[in-house]
């Protein structure tokens, strides 16, 4: 088994990439569980924007964005800690918007077990112990956005009861 499977560009690496992305943040200032978007800058790699959801229900953040970045994101997803299966979700449905206009999504099933070390206390591992990790999910991408203001929104179910939701006010520039 390899530590990281999957080309970093591709739609699992970048999945796989977000999973450790939020792992890499203790529970104050994740980026997920940031209700602002005041910790959306937070350990961002060089060559994409990541945007994070919520652990359920809506928010709403403003960030700032580098120009000439990709966004990725997802729309619902989850992860399974510990090499888990992830069986398959049929309800499960989700959208994303740039500036109102949708955007198309991509069900990705990153089931090849990659490595995730976090900061303590965060909210995907729980730890500092590398952990082996999969992730499904439907998720989007947008090309780098021109600079200025755009709006980008995103939601998600898993066909029951659990809903999630994600508006963000960017400034690219």
């Amino acid at each position: 088994m390899s530590i990281f499977p999957y080309p970093p560009s591709s739609f699992e690496g970048l999945a796989a990439r977000w999973v450790q992305w939020v792992a890499a943040t203790g529970p104050f200032r994740n980026p997920v569980m940031d209700t602002t978007g005041r910790y959306a800058h937070r350990r961002q790699p060089s060559d994409v924007w990541f945007l994070g959801g919520s652990f359920g229900g809506s928010v709403q953040r403003h960030c700032a964005v580098p120009a000439g970045r990709p966004l990725f994101f997802p729309a619902f997803n989850m992860w399974c800690p510990h090499g888990t299966y992830i069986p398959p979700m049929p309800g499960a449905k989700g959208q994303a918007f740039f500036d109102g206009q949708p955007l198309p999504v991509v069900t990705v099933d990153a089931s090849e077990l990659f490595e995730v070390r976090g900061a303590f206390g965060n909210p995907v591992t729980r730890s500092r112990r590398p952990v082996q990790m999969r992730v499904w999910g439907i998720w989007a991408r947008v090309n780098p956005p021109s600079p200025g203001e755009h709006q980008v929104e995103f939601s998600g179910t898993d066909g029951h009861q659990f809903h999630v939701s994600a508006r963000y006010h960017i400034t690219v520039g």
